[in-house]
């Protein structure tokens, strides 16, 4: 009955809002579990780290409120607003970055971050540029902007071409954006291609570099961005909490800048908008980096030994430096990720992503692993 009642509230709305479909977030597992009775789940599908944050951070989600009573720089009370200002989490932060508290800016997660930035520097038709098969959010906060999105095509092996990313760059053009690692397609530009693009952008076009996977990233020629901050001050580097250091749940990005462009993101910013336990989670994750090296260690270790078994199967494995893989299975997979569910494997189709033939594998731990790789066997027969 419902379907048949016009939505009245469209025609409110902006053209450019109208047209925008919401960001698909993928299965909810425990749904999923409980609408297919499955006694367990293995979720592969949203790059998370199933390994967990670090004992510090996992000794404190135990009860924040005992944790209180030990630590009195955290007097949380739930009727308290957190600090708005995120001070703590900043300072720990800029110690390790070797930064500053006024080049950090913090938000609900990359995902608000990246959207925020194109609402307060975009205007309505201004183009931000992005690689082709990018992160679905950066043509969602384009057009939500009300801006264009332009994406770059990349070469048979998901590479962007520096030179035609800067050849899309046109005086209409107020952002870039690039995820290094990409996401679905774990592809990279080195340190000397970004410097290289930098060195060779207008002035006028903020480079918006999303790193959530970096901490995952091991190639010895992976960008040294943090040091390219100081010379090019058009640079703004986005970082997060939900991948290596295994805060997904709680959401908690960042965003690394020039300190103008971070006060006027400070302008725009939603107020209270990380909560006290997030906020105290991720300070302590930022003092066990051991516990991020090793995280990445095991990703690297269990990524290959993945890779290696899905090639045996006769399906094309896309070289990653992220925490996921996208395979190649040379025919549609809608079928093949259902199938996959019905066994308790979240994997994500790659169809809204313009690769109907590819699914995208997170790399989890080896029992994560094998379990996928035995309902793969069983689904391909």
């Amino acid at each position: 009955m419902s379907e048949a009642i016009p939505n009245r509230f469209a025609a409110l709305a902006p053209l450019h809002v109208q047209q925008l479909k919401a960001y698909d977030p993928g299965f909810e597992p425990s749904e999923v579990q409980r609408e297919l009775n499955l006694a367990q789940i293995i979720e592969l599908g949203s790059n998370e780290n199933s390994y967990g944050p670090c004992p510090a951070v996992q000794d404190f989600l135990r009860s924040p409120t005992e944790f209180a009573k030990r630590d009195p720089q955290f007097g949380w009370h739930a009727y308290r607003y957190p600090d708005a200002g995120g001070r703590l989490l900043k300072r720990a932060l800029a110690a390790q970055l070797a930064l500053k508290p006024e080049n950090i800016t913090l938000g609900n997660g990359t995902h608000e971050l990246l959207t925020l930035i194109a609402e307060t520097f975009c205007n309505p038709n201004d183009e931000i540029v992005h690689a082709q098969y990018g992160f679905a959010v950066y043509s969602l906060a384009a057009k939500g902007a009300g801006a264009i999105p332009k994406a770059v095509s990349v070469d048979a092996q998901f590479r962007l071409d520096p030179a035609a990313l800067l050849a899309a760059v046109s005086s209409r053009c107020k952002l870039v954006y690039l995820a290094n690692p990409n996401n679905p397609t774990g592809s990279y530009w080195t340190h000397a291609q970004l410097e290289a693009v930098l060195a060779a952008l207008p002035a006028h076009v903020i480079f918006v570099l999303d790193e959530a996977y970096a901490e995952y990233a091991l190639a010895a020629d992976f960008p040294r961005s943090l040091e390219l901050l100081q010379s090019y001050p058009n640079l703004v580097v986005a970082r997060t909490f939900s991948k290596a250091y295994g805060l997904a749940g709680l959401r908690v990005g960042y965003v690394l800048s020039h300190p103008d462009f971070a006060s006027m993101l400070e302008r725009t910013r939603l107020s209270f908008n990380v909560n006290a336990i997030a906020l105290r989670a991720a300070t302590l994750a930022v003092g066990d980096q051991a516990h991020i090296r090793l995280i990445a260690i095991n990703n690297a270790r269990e990524r290959e030994r993945l890779a290696d078994s899905l090639t045996a199967l006769g399906l094309g494995v896309t070289p990653s430096q992220g925490n996921f893989l996208l395979v190649d299975f040379q025919r549609e997979t809608a079928s093949i990720a259902k199938a996959l569910l019905q066994q308790g494997v979240v994997v994500r189709p790659m169809l809204p992503y313009g690769l109907p033939q590819h699914l995208r594998f997170t790399v989890g731990q080896e029992w994560e692993n094998a379990g996928l790789l035995t309902a793969l066997a069983n689904v391909l027969g």
